[in-house]
């Protein structure tokens, strides 16, 4: 009889089974939370501790010129004063003990990838990649999807088919719910798409409809704590203030106007529970937060607003303290 090897022989090497293989112990949650085999990312709420972010660095040759509604685009920014405050939002948000990461792609992107909050929505697990609604930004998740994988996140899935999601579109109602806007940029079955990638790790959703004259659900509601947010008082619908109700938050009413419509004031970023960054120029709603308890900082974000975005729109979460 042959004394070939056997499957359990000691010299079996270690690619068919034998005494040097290693077979992995932790899952993939674990490995994206160790930092060793991916990017250290993720989050579960809208308001914990902010630890890193994706910011677009601007470049002139994003803007081909024609009409700036064709792009989606309220005004062409200048491009010099755009970066001059991005650098500086980024400036801030390292004073804050946040880290920032730039998007920068070899090639050009399209207008609206400056954006990023937009492309992408991230998770305890990684990132679920965006699949915008307008043509005109049909190439942008090509772009995300490559600054994510340089950095290192995850990408858990792509919407196919019909399936339409903007991240903006999806916010941590509390650790284990996430809502989701339905509406121009989101639709139904982009929805179920999220629905979906969150069910699977054992987090619940609840879908809401959004009028029209927003773009995302973060147009309309946007938290500063657990249980405080603020909302366009003219575009929350019943629906919506059900929802937030029964999860026990507290509501700061924001009327139509300056600071609301063109200011765009509620597009503010969380730092941590009760402390936000908000755009300059926005008096009334500064006071409001801060009767509420919140502490508030500024940043200019003037150009952005020519682009129909502010700060919320052009700051890609990565991670949160979970």
């Amino acid at each position: 009889m042959s004394a070939g090897r056997g499957p359990d022989s000691a010299d079996t090497p270690a690619t068919y089974g034998g005494s040097g293989w290693r077979p992995r112990e932790r899952e993939h949650r674990e490995d994206v939370a160790a930092g060793d085999v991916w990017h250290r990312c993720g989050a579960r709420s809208e308001t914990s501790a902010l630890l890193e972010v994706m910011l677009a660095r601007p470049r002139r040759e994003m803007f081909p010129g024609g009409e700036p509604n064709d792009f989606l685009f309220l005004d062409w920014p200048d491009a010099g004063r755009l970066r001059a405050q991005a650098d500086a939002l980024a400036d801030f948000y390292r004073s804050q003990g946040v880290a920032v990461r730039w998007a920068e792609p070899e090639a050009a992107p399209p207008p609206n990838f400056l954006f990023q909050r937009d492309l992408f929505f991230i998770t305890p697990e990684g990132a679920l990649l965006a699949r915008p609604a307008a043509a005109q930004r049909e190439g942008e998740a090509r772009f995300a999807a490559a600054a994510l994988a340089q950095l290192g996140v995850p990408i858990l899935a792509t919407p196919r088919r019909g399936e339409l999601f903007e991240g903006a579109d999806a916010l941590w109602l509390d650790e284990e719910t996430v809502m989701i806007g339905v509406g121009v940029r989101t639709n139904e079955a982009g929805a179920g798409f999220v629905a979906r990638q969150l069910r699977e790790m054992g987090v619940g959703s609840v879908s809401v409809g959004l009028p029209r004259g927003v773009q995302h659900l973060l147009g309309v509601v946007n938290f500063a704590d657990r249980d405080l947010a603020a909302v366009r008082r003219d575009k929350a619908t019943d629906e919506l203030l059900g929802v937030l109700r029964d999860a026990g938050v507290e509501t700061i009413f924001c009327d139509p106007g300056e600071e609301v419509n063109a200011r765009l004031g509620m597009n503010f970023v969380a730092l941590g529970p009760r402390r936000v960054v908000m755009p300059g120029g926005c008096p009334s709603l500064r006071r409001r937060l801060s009767d509420a308890g919140v502490s508030v900082a500024e940043a200019e974000v003037g150009e952005y607003l020519k682009a129909a975005g502010g700060l919320g729109c052009l700051t890609g979460i990565i991670r949160r303290q979970i």
